[in-house]
C-alpha cells in the first residue's frame, strides 16, 4: 500500500479568515490509509507522512485559520476510520504523532510570521523616525501599524535607567496600558536606541491626552524616567521633526539639569534660540565668564554659585541653602564674581547677560571641555 509523500495533503481550498470558514476543507484519505497500515503492521508514521501533517499545519496558520478545527478534523477522521483490527495503542500512538506534527507546523509558521511582522515594524519605525522613505509609501505603510497622518502627530521619548529593546517587559507594559485606555487609536509605542518612543495624535494633549498618559505610564514602569514631548507637526515629515525636538529636549534636560519628569519642547523654545548661533554663544561665554578662571580653584565654584543663584530666582538665602553655604559666604562669592567679570548679578541688565552666559556655559559644558575657548 502506498504512503503519502512530502507534498501537502489534498486540500479543496483554504478560505480566508473573514469569509466565515472554520478552516480548510481537507481530504484526509491519506491519513486514514496510514492509520490502517499502522494498525496492521505496527509501524510508526513515516517521515513523509509527518512532513505532510506539518505542511498542513503551516498552511492553516498562513491562511489565518485556528488550529482547533484542524485537530478536531483529525480526531473525527480517526473515529470514522478506526481500524477494525490491530492494537489500539499503536493507533493512538500514530494519532499522537500526527496531531503533534500538525501543531509543530502550525507553531513554526506562526513564529515565522511573528518574526516577519517584527522585522517589518522595526523597518517602518526606522524609516518613520529618520524620514528615509518616500512620503507616500510611508503613509501607506503607516496604516498597517495603526497610524493615519491626516492629523498632526507628536512624539514623546522616555529615557529610563536602562536601555530598552522591542519586546522587553517595560515597553510591553506601557503599550498595553495605552491600548487598554485609548484602544488602537492611531498610537504607536516602540523603542529606538534604548529609548521608549510614543507617536500619537498631538493636536490635543491635555491632562487626559495620549502622550501625557504615556509619560505617566513610562515614569511608573521604569521607576522614574524623564519624558520629553516634541511639538505636534503635520504629515510624515512632521513626525521626524517632533522626534528630533523630543531628543533635543532630553539633551537639554541632561545638560541643564532641568526639573520635572515631563518636559515639553513648546515650553523650552528659548533654548534653541540661544544655541542657534553656537559661535556667538561661545564668544559670549568666553567674554563674560572667562575672567572667572582667574579665581582660586578655577571658574567651577563661582559658576556653580551663579547657577544656584539664578535657579533660586536670585534669592540669596535660598541659593545659599542649595549650596550649603552661609548667606555671608554666598554674598562674598557674588561680590567676587562682580569684581572679576565687571557684571553685577544684582543689576537687572547685567544679570540678564550673566544668566544667558551661564546657560551657554552649561550647554557647552564649559569650562570642563573648554568649549568656550
Amino acid at each position: 500500500m502506498t504512503t503519502t509523500t512530502g507534498t501537502p495533503p489534498p486540500v479543496e481550498r483554504i478560505e480566508g479568515p473573514g469569509d466565515g470558514a472554520a478552516g480548510p476543507r481537507l481530504d484526509l484519505d491519506d491519513y486514514a490509509r496510514a492509520l490502517a497500515e499502522v494498525a496492521a503492521t505496527g509501524r510508526r508514521l513515516t517521515r513523509e507522512e509527518l512532513t505532510a501533517r506539518r505542511v498542513l499545519g503551516e498552511l492553516a496558520a498562513e491562511g489565518g485559520h485556528p488550529i482547533r478545527p484542524l485537530i478536531a478534523a483529525h480526531l473525527a477522521a480517526t473515529r470514522t476510520h478506526w481500524p477494525a483490527d490491530g492494537s489500539p495503542d499503536r493507533v493512538l500512538a500514530a494519532v499522537e504523532q500526527a496531531v503533534d506534527a500538525v501543531a509543530e507546523g502550525y507553531e513554526r509558521a506562526q513564529r515565522v510570521a511573528v518574526r516577519q511582522e517584527a522585522a517589518a515594524r522595526r523597518e517602518f519605525v526606522d524609516d518613520l523616525l529618520y524620514g528615509r522613505s518616500d512620503v507616500g509609501r510611508l503613509a501607506a505603510r503607516a496604516e498597517r501599524f495603526g497610524l493615519r497622518f491626516s492629523s498632526a502627530h507628536a512624539v514623546a521619548v522616555a529615557a529610563g535607567p536602562t536601555a530598552y529593546e522591542e519586546g522587553d517587559a517595560v515597553p510591553r507594559r506601557v503599550e498595553q496600558a495605552l491600548l487598554a485606555r485609548f484602544g488602537n487609536r492611531s498610537v504607536l509605542v516602540t523603542t529606538k536606541e534604548g529609548l521608549l518612543v510614543c507617536v500619537a495624535p498631538g493636536d490635543r494633549d491635555d491632562g487626559e491626552g495620549v502622550l501625557t498618559h504615556f509619560a505617566k505610564q513610562a515614569y511608573a514602569a521604569t521607576g522614574g524616567s524623564r519624558v520629553a514631548v516634541g511639538r505636534p507637526k503635520q504629515g510624515v515629515g512632521g513626525v521626524v521633526h517632533s522626534y528630533e525636538e523630543a531628543l533635543n529636549v532630553l539633551d537639554l534636560a541632561e545638560r541643564l539639569d532641568l526639573e520635572g519628569p515631563v518636559l515639553r519642547a513648546a515650553d523650552l523654545l528659548v533654548f534653541p534660540v540661544l544655541t542657534r548661533d553656537r559661535q556667538a554663544m561661545t564668544e559670549l561665554v568666553h567674554h563674560t565668564l572667562g575672567p572667572l578662571e582667574q579665581a582660586r580653584g578655577g571658574a567651577g565654584p563661582l559658576l556653580e554659585t551663579l547657577t544656584a543663584y539664578f535657579d533660586a530666582g536670585c534669592v540669596t538665602a535660598e541659593a545659599a541653602r542649595r549650596l550649603s553655604l552661609s548667606v555671608r559666604a554666598l554674598t562674598y562669592r557674588l561680590a567676587r564674581i562682580h569684581r572679576l567679570t565687571g557684571a553685577d548679578p544684582a543689576d537687572p541688565v547685567q544679570r540678564y547677560t550673566l544668566q544667558t552666559a551661564v546657560i551657554g556655559a552649561r550647554l557647552l559644558d564649559w569650562p570642563r571641555r573648554g568649549g568656550a575657548r
